[in-house]
């Protein structure tokens, strides 16, 4: 069974089984129209750029593009901030526990306020990723509109991904998701910040 998922939404998605893939997905509302659009725009440079480059610096490329787009979510002024709720984080805590090792095996993860980092191996033989994504935002969409008392999105549609290339990557990934409550002035130490996992292999 090939389980490889590639799909096209605003960014080119590919989830292959077998692989480590590391995962931004955001509260639904979280940037203005205005940024989602010249973020969008920017990726269209990146990917126009791509087409004449190699794969090294479209990869360094890509992750600027991602550095950028996690730094404004860090820092939006406005949006939902419901992921800082300790009952709507346990929901979604919960839900990304259930599925390791049935669909994934968990790596890391990171709550922030309005996203969420995720660190995953999927073995050969799991279902396609994009699936168990799917699964997850609906179940915790549900889940947390109840208590919040709300109807409507909950998730933003789009994700971001990327499938971790060698170990070397892997361990700036780690950093990089454990570091992010540090990094946009939540806490002075990963270890303090309550919403973080970190399987150490």
């Amino acid at each position: 069974m090939n389980n490889t998922a590639h799909y096209e939404r605003n960014l080119p998605h590919r989830l292959p089984p077998g692989e480590s893939i590391f995962i931004t997905f955001r509260l639904a509302g979280t940037l203005p129209r205005t940024v989602v659009e010249s973020l969008r725009a920017q990726l269209q440079r990146v990917e126009q750029v791509e087409k004449r480059s190699d794969a090294e610096e479209s990869s360094v490329r890509r992750k600027r593009y991602f550095k950028h787009f996690d730094q404004m979510l860090d820092q939006a002024p406005t949006g939902p901030l419901w992921l800082q709720r300790p009952d709507i984080a346990e929901t979604v805590r919960t839900a990304i526990h259930h599925f390791d090792s049935r669909s994934y095996d968990l790596i890391c993860y990171c709550l922030m306020p309005n996203h969420v980092h995720l660190l995953v191996h999927v073995p050969e033989q799991a279902p396609p990723l994009i699936q168990t994504l799917r699964e997850l935002k609906g179940r915790t969409a549900r889940q947390a509109n109840l208590l919040l008392g709300r109807e409507g999105a909950f998730w933003q549609p789009e994700s971001y991904d990327h499938v971790v290339r060698n170990g070397e990557e892997m361990q700036r990934i780690i950093a990089y998701v454990l570091e992010n409550p540090v990094k946009a002035g939540l806490v002075a130490d990963w270890q303090k910040w309550p919403y973080s996992y970190w399987r150490d292999l």
